[in-house]
């Protein structure tokens, strides 16, 4: 097995020949294949924000982030549950991303199941020869045309095949089909899947579904809301029933949006209905050019303040501020004086553009990712006080 590690947007020499299914495992976890920049090398690999692991056929491939793992696993578990982030990820980070949250996981998935695996009730639609539950009459009449025997119902059935326990058995069984390097981890994994085996195997193919929370299931927040995290951000090549290739990728541009969006709402104490990620704008009035910005605040319809995230500053070839041309559009669409635009530290200086004939002022800041929890989120309450100005200045504005 060839194994090379590579760090988030910086390009790697290769020596050897990569195969076609090679090739294409690399394209589907975003690492860009070019034309060698070092003599000898037959190709560039050039990783972009994805971080984690890829495996296809020979080569097994870790991408690291430029941060610390232990950043990162601070940013994904408080954009996970800001209120009990400190819960998931206790264990000392791996250098390799799936391979510190494999522990995270295990571990969760113990204590949730530690009682037995939780039951509720599921809807069940079936032919019988004896009523249960409900009649389907529409059923009976189109597929029976009459005929008494057998009927259509549905019925609530509680039991233990419900989506929060597919959700951990279908993460499971991706942990143990991925490029695991360790023995223990591995072991872990496959000793925690026969606990499932009255649970079916769920199908995901859209991503993992979100799960509502009551005092009923929160103890099995943590570890579902981990197998979501491992759901959507892998994939497995199947060839003939077996893994051809397999890979880990999660993209800190995802990382970095989804913790802003959730700190800043805890630090201004916003609802869900307040403070939105993703809100749908049109900038044009036929509504064909559409927006999205990841972060707003609306008081009903009325939007108070608008802002978006860059975890990684990139200039298109002969577009130079395409990052303050999207802000205008937001602010425009917004009918907002100003906006927000907040990167990564080290990615652009902080500074205010007064745009000329549009009379908006577009803000740039940035947050410090590599200072301890408690220096990232005394960052998010300075941008949370930002914000407010913001918001000030569209009620004098009114």
């Amino acid at each position: 097995m060839r194994t090379l590690t590579l760090c988030e947007y910086e390009p790697h020499p290769v020596y050897f020949r990569l195969d076609s299914e090679q090739l294409a495992a690399l394209k589907a976890a975003h690492i860009d294949v070019t034309a060698p920049t070092v003599d000898g090398a037959t190709c560039s690999l050039n990783p972009s924000s994805y971080i984690g692991t890829v495996r296809s056929g020979d080569l097994s491939i870790v991408v690291r982030p430029k941060i610390s793992i232990a950043r990162v696993m601070f940013l994904v578990a408080y954009a996970l549950d800001p209120n009990d982030w400190k819960r998931y990820f206790g264990l000392a980070p791996n250098p390799d991303v799936l391979e510190s949250i494999i522990p995270a996981f295990v571990h969760h998935t113990h204590q949730a199941i530690r009682r037995g695996l939780l039951q509720g009730y599921r809807t069940e639609e079936d032919v019988l020869h004896t009523v249960r539950g409900r009649i389907r009459f529409s059923d009976q009449i189109n597929r029976r045309f009459g005929i008494p025997l057998p009927i259509e119902v549905t019925y609530d059935e509680f039991t233990e095949d419900i989506e929060e326990n597919r959700l951990l058995k279908s993460a499971l069984h991706r942990l143990s089909r991925l490029p695991v390097r360790f023995e223990r981890s591995r072991r872990d994994v496959n000793g925690l899947s026969p606990a499932f085996n009255t649970v079916e195997l769920g199908s995901y193919r859209r991503g993992a579904p979100e799960v509502r929370y009551t005092r009923l299931n929160s103890h099995y927040r943590p570890a579902v809301e981990l197998a979501r995290l491992i759901i959507d951000n892998s994939s497995l090549e199947l060839f003939h029933g077996e893994v051809t290739g397999a890979s880990f990728m999660l993209d800190m541009n995802w990382v970095f949006e989804r913790f802003l969006f959730v700190a800043l709402q805890e630090s201004l104490g916003l609802s869900q209905r307040e403070w939105k990620q993703g809100a749908r704008l049109t900038l044009d009035v036929d509504g064909k050019i559409r927006l999205a910005p990841d972060l707003s605040w609306w008081d009903g319809g009325l939007c108070r303040f608008v802002g978006d995230a860059k975890y990684k500053r990139i200039t298109p070839t002969g577009f130079q501020h395409a990052d303050i041309y999207q802000m205008l559009a937001y602010c425009t669409a917004t009918n907002l004086p100003s906006g927000l635009l907040v990167y990564a530290a080290g990615e652009a200086e902080s500074g205010v553009y007064c745009i000329s004939n549009a009379d908006k002022v577009i803000e740039v800041d940035s947050l410090d990712l590599e200072g301890q929890p408690e220096d990232i989120l005394a960052g998010v309450s300075r941008l949370a006080e930002k914000v407010k100005g913001h918001s000030r200045k569209m009620v004098a504005a009114a």
